[in-house]
């Protein structure tokens, strides 16, 4: 019985020690999602005015441009998979890639060749697994991404939205990451960035159904898209990346409060078993003692006779 209940102290400490390295990240990741809640907001307009602009310039223009016009048959897309560099964040990177995996699953059903692109160490070590071609990945910054981290992972994409599909660029662009909607819900999701449907776009920018005014463009509307190609698609991915943080830490400080209150648990169940062992070897003792009692009187009985 005494070796029985030195193992349950033994696993109630460790459980413990445990449960404070859980609810010390619990607390870290809550912390961080505020944080990261202000950077999408923070954000969002400057994404919403840029689509806007690019609306506008797509609607008073007829220019072909790899921003606004889409191929007849196109060949070859470019998926960008936004993932999470460290792990305890239940089941965040893996949905992402299950996402872009059904993505790339109906564009090659379309007939279309997938060239990958992944940030996060959980999408690489992924693909890596499984001898998946990845065009490029990135690593390093998925806690708390920059503007600068955007433009390092927009540049190939821009390069290949516009290189000639013979010279292996991509006719389009879409991008995977998980939309942080509330502390409770985070859900993955599919974008096409690139050729930019308009009335997606006008929904978007809320000038759906608007009237916009005509514009004169200098030197000419495909010089304009020009310059807005490569801050369109920075500004997307910028604020992928940080939907994608706000919905890691909130997805980690989920798992860790069910890991936390699950220790718990597991500490109230073992405590329970430790009293009862100590109980049973109280009791066993108690019962040697009497019999050794019972049997010391019953000798000494006998030897009076």
């Amino acid at each position: 019985m005494g070796a029985q209940l030195r193992v349950y102290k033994r696993r109630i400490k460790s459980v413990t020690a445990t449960k404070k390295i859980t609810k010390a990240m619990e607390m870290i990741a809550a912390s961080r999602i505020v944080k990261a809640q202000r950077k999408v907001a923070a954000s969002t307009p400057y994404a919403t005015e840029l689509t806007r602009a690019v609306t506008a310039v797509a609607t008073g223009s007829n220019t072909n441009h790899p921003l606004t016009t889409e191929t007849d048959n196109p060949t070859r897309a470019a998926v960008l998979l936004i993932t999470s560099d460290r792990g305890l964040a239940g089941g965040y990177s893996s949905n992402a890639i299950k996402a872009a995996d059904q993505l790339a699953d109906r564009l090659r059903g379309e007939g279309k060749e997938v060239d990958t692109y992944i940030v996060g160490r959980k999408g690489v070590a992924y693909y890596g697994f499984r001898e998946r071609k990845v065009a490029e990945s990135w690593t390093g910054f998925t806690d708390s991404p920059s503007y600068a981290d955007a433009k390092r992972v927009s540049a190939p994409l821009i390069e290949a939205v516009t290189t000639e599909t013979a010279q292996g660029g991509v006719d389009e662009l879409h991008i995977v990451f998980t939309e942080f909607v509330s502390m409770m819900t985070q859900t993955p999701v599919a974008n096409r960035m690139l050729p930019l449907s308009l009335d997606e776009a006008a929904a978007e920018s809320g000038t759906k159904g608007e009237i916009l005014p005509l514009f004169d463009f200098e030197p000419s509307a495909e010089d304009v898209l020009d310059a807005l190609l490569p801050r369109y698609v920075e500004s997307r991915v910028y604020n992928a990346l940080l939907q994608a943080a706000a919905s890691e830490h909130a997805a980690r400080r989920r798992a860790m409060k069910s890991a936390t209150d699950n220790a718990g648990d597991l500490i109230n169940s073992l405590s329970r078993l430790a009293n009862a062992a100590r109980q049973a070897e109280i009791t066993q003792e108690i019962s040697e003692i009497v019999g050794g009692a019972s049997a010391l009187a019953d000798a000494t009985a006998g030897s009076d006779k």
